[in-house]
């Protein structure tokens, strides 16, 4: 096991069976465990929200 493995915080998710059903079909299609999946979609999430808030922050300054 990875040491970055080791640190990982595990957390209860409930997803609808619909939800469940589309994230595993994606999954699969990038050739990607459910879980995988999961953390790569919410760190994209992540990335492009702090992306947008420094473009936010730059047009506050110049206003």
């Amino acid at each position: 096991m990875k040491e970055t493995d080791k640190n990982k915080k595990q957390v209860p998710l409930r997803l609808t069976p619909s939800l469940y059903a589309d994230l595993t079909r994606w999954a699969e299609e990038d050739f990607r465990s459910l879980n995988g999946q999961i953390e790569y979609l919410l760190t994209e999430c992540v990335k492009k929200r702090k992306k947008g808030s420094s473009k936010r922050a730059g047009q506050e300054d110049r206003g």
